[in-house]
């Protein structure tokens, strides 16, 4: 039988898998930000690929929008679009810490 904290958290993993969207902002040849891809596969979240590779007007929305002119940066959210967060620090341990604990990172308004 699975205790109540187990069963609290599959709950919740259930919930937050359905009403939350991941956005991944990338470049081809970029190795953090395959490993960030790598590990939301292995985690067997769903994400959409925002790949900036020739398309360099995005990065200024990037720095309009947190600052940073480089990738990667992944935008967490819940699917109506009207709160999210945005990991902007590099290295995976950033993201499982988002995930993990649903911190705000970098905020939006």
């Amino acid at each position: 039988m699975k205790s109540t904290n187990n069963l609290l958290e599959t709950e919740w993993d259930e919930m937050t898998e359905q009403v939350q969207t991941i956005v991944v902002w990338s470049k081809q040849g970029c190795q953090y930000c395959q490993a960030v891809k790598d590990y939301l596969k292995e985690q067997n979240l769903a994400y959409t690929d925002v790949d900036i590779t020739e398309q360099d007007h995005l990065r200024d929305v990037l720095e309009a929008k947190y600052g940073v002119r480089y990738v990667p940066v992944v935008e967490i959210g819940s699917r109506e679009g009207r709160n999210y967060y945005a990991v902007t620090e590099i290295g995976v341990e950033h993201l499982e810490k988002a995930l993990g604990k649903g911190e705000k990172i970098h905020g939006a308004q």
